[in-house]
């Protein structure tokens, strides 16, 4: 299907939810004195999980421990890795850690730190999962992945059968992939599909800044344990594949629990681009919340367990989400819109992998398609 424009939400009726929402959760910021930003406990937060990707990689260099020590602390980087990538980078990056653009910019970049580019995450992040949450023509988190079909859309083949077996393998890839080559691989896409809305000459000038930032971080976390401490650089990188694999699994498995479970729909749009929904209201269809009442996962996770008022509100910083959450509870609930949430991580795990299973087998389903 070639759509005639970009894709859009167009609602037949007013409708008022999402003006009512606003303006409730607006009332509770003010009532309460607190800016929507980030508070003492989230810069705190922000600063262990820098520590935890920092100071294990220190302890490497100057301490040589035995090998499996070794082992553990690239295990702990990996766990630093994911936990920037979730509390740190991604408030950041929407705007949502600080009032000062500087900080955000600066807090943002904590992606390129962990070898990603926080230019190419807000174009596909932002702009194109966050407004078109599970449509598979805009969407590239559910777009094919060869091995992986995460929408009844796409094209089913004979071993996605097996894909809730073999998923958590690949999840592990995730930002390996990322660091190697998806950042080059989402250069020239969103050039060609025009997201990137950027000059030629301000892509040739990003393109370099974005091969010296991977060149540099190859060069200190492979090259620098091996030239200047003497670590065998078979033991550094068995354990940068560690890391990898443990912030590749922890990343994905925590997305995919908010999107990619039973009860979320994937609405295609028409011939002309338009898909007939209230914005608001899809994002409630399509995002899922998970163990909501977990006080230390929400913590790790940085409030990505809180979907829902992630994607209401993604300018909101995630230490206010908890507070926020019954206020969008109770006015779905008044709207007669559904507010879909697994009450606990494992069953979250369990209808992530029922919903892979069934996906696995689902015929290509062709709806709303002119």
């Amino acid at each position: 299907m070639k759509l005639k424009g970009k894709v859009k939400f167009v609602s037949k009726d007013k409708n008022l939810f999402f003006a009512t929402l606003r303006k409730r959760v607006d009332a509770y910021f003010k009532e309460n004195n607190i800016p929507k930003t980030a508070n003492t406990a989230m810069v705190v937060k922000s600063v262990v999980l820098l520590l935890m990707y920092v100071l294990p990689f220190v302890a490497i260099l100057a301490l040589q421990p035995a090998w499996p020590l070794s082992l553990l602390l690239w295990f702990v980087m990996g766990l630093g890795v994911a936990g920037i990538g979730m509390s740190v980078m991604h408030d950041a990056n929407h705007g949502a850690f600080s009032s000062n653009k500087k900080v955000n910019f600066l807090m943002g970049h904590t992606l390129n730190l962990v070898g990603g580019s926080a230019f190419n995450w807000k174009l596909q992040h932002n702009i194109l999962h966050h407004t078109y949450t599970n449509v598979v023509e805009m969407d590239e988190d559910i777009q094919d992945r060869l091995v992986l079909r995460f929408s009844p859309h796409t094209k089913v083949k004979f071993f996605h059968k097996l894909q809730w077996v073999y998923a958590f393998m690949f999840y592990g890839l995730l930002t390996l992939y990322w660091v190697v080559a998806k950042d080059f691989v989402q250069y020239g896409l969103f050039i060609k599909n025009g997201v990137n809305v950027n000059t030629a000459s301000e892509n040739k000038s990003m393109l370099l800044k974005l091969v010296i930032m991977k060149l540099l971080y190859f060069f200190v976390v492979l090259a620098v344990p091996t030239l200047f401490f003497g670590i065998p650089f078979l033991e550094v990188l068995l354990g940068f594949l560690l890391m990898h694999f443990v912030a590749g699994i922890i990343l994905t498995v925590v997305f995919q629990l908010a999107h990619t479970v039973e009860g979320t729909s994937h609405p295609r749009p028409d011939a002309h681009g338009n898909i007939e929904n209230d914005w608001a209201i899809h994002q409630l269809n399509t995002t899922v919340n998970f163990s909501r009442n977990n006080k230390l996962l929400s913590w790790y996770v940085g409030g990505l367990n809180f979907q829902i008022e992630h994607h209401l509100f993604p300018r909101v910083c995630h230490v206010h989400y908890p507070a926020i959450a019954h206020i969008v509870k109770e006015t779905a609930a008044e709207f007669n819109i559904p507010y879909l949430e697994n009450e606990t991580f494992l069953k979250a795990v369990r209808s992530h992998i029922a919903t892979l299973h069934r996906f696995g087998r689902l015929p290509n389903i062709n709806e709303a398609i002119a």
